[in-house]
């Protein structure tokens, strides 16, 4: 059930044009609040709810002038059917475990997020991301949230080796994946969706029915995985409602 909170202890604010990071030749503008430290975890379940994402202490969705091809995501829980293919990646990682830890960063997890940046975003606008910026993504908010870290056994019996780390939110809702990364060097293994796959399995089982996957970018190849999950829910104007085959690009069918 969507919360209701007073509008008039936000105020929201908007962007000046920038490059799109994600479509050629367009421009992209947000608007934005600064979330409440009172009440910032019912605040931002709210927004959350109506198409905002959070990062760190602020709350923001695209406000493009000439654009809407961003459209929120998110996966209903508890009516996902797993594909074959989605069925082989959990179990290619079944020697991976879970931790849920506090949402306090260490230096293992930004390594692993270097790695990542530089294999997979080199030219994206977090490639010069440096260790305070990666604190403060991850400690700067006043929301209910904590990392997942995902580790595979060593072989000689040493420490464990972390592969993938997840930042999400606790919603009264659902999970939302505000941020996830991990190992670039094992491709056949599908980290990144099996850790979506992962928030599914652990939002059925603790009842919540949405895991939130931020924006799906239509025309941007780099965003259709988040389609690639199915069932799944897009925000319209008109509200949540069920996307169609026929309304995805052809890549995102599944198998």
């Amino acid at each position: 059930m969507t919360q209701h909170f007073p509008t008039r202890q936000l105020r929201f604010f908007l962007t000046a044009p920038s490059p799109c990071p994600y479509l050629p030749e367009r421009w992209e503008r947000k608007v934005f609040a600064h979330l409440p430290l009172s009440d910032g975890a019912a605040v931002n379940d709210s927004l959350t709810q109506v198409g905002f994402r959070r990062s760190q202490n602020i709350a923001y969705r695209p406000a493009c002038e000439a654009c809407s091809a961003c459209v929120s995501a998110r996966v209903p829980a508890g009516d996902y059917v797993f594909s074959r293919s989605e069925r082989k990646i959990l179990s290619r990682n079944e020697d991976v475990s879970r931790c849920l830890v506090e949402a306090e960063a260490t230096m293992e997890q930004f390594d692993l997020l270097r790695r990542y940046l530089v294999a997979r975003h080199a030219d994206g606008g977090m490639a010069e991301m440096t260790w305070p910026d990666y604190v403060a993504m991850v400690e700067d908010t006043a929301v209910r949230t904590h990392i997942i870290e995902y580790r595979v056994s060593r072989e000689d019996g040493g420490p464990s080796d972390l592969v993938g780390c997840a930042l999400v939110d606790l919603m009264s809702d659902g999970l939302s994946l505000v941020y996830s990364f991990y190992d670039p060097t094992m491709p056949r293994r599908s980290l990144g969706s099996f850790m979506i796959l992962d928030h599914v399995v652990q939002a059925c089982l603790t009842n919540l029915p949405y895991v939130y996957l931020g924006y799906w970018v239509r025309g941007s190849e780099k965003m259709d995985y988040k389609v690639r999950f199915s069932p799944i829910e897009l925000l319209r104007p008109e509200g949540w409602t069920l996307a169609q085959a026929r309304d995805l690009p052809a890549g995102a069918r599944r198998d």
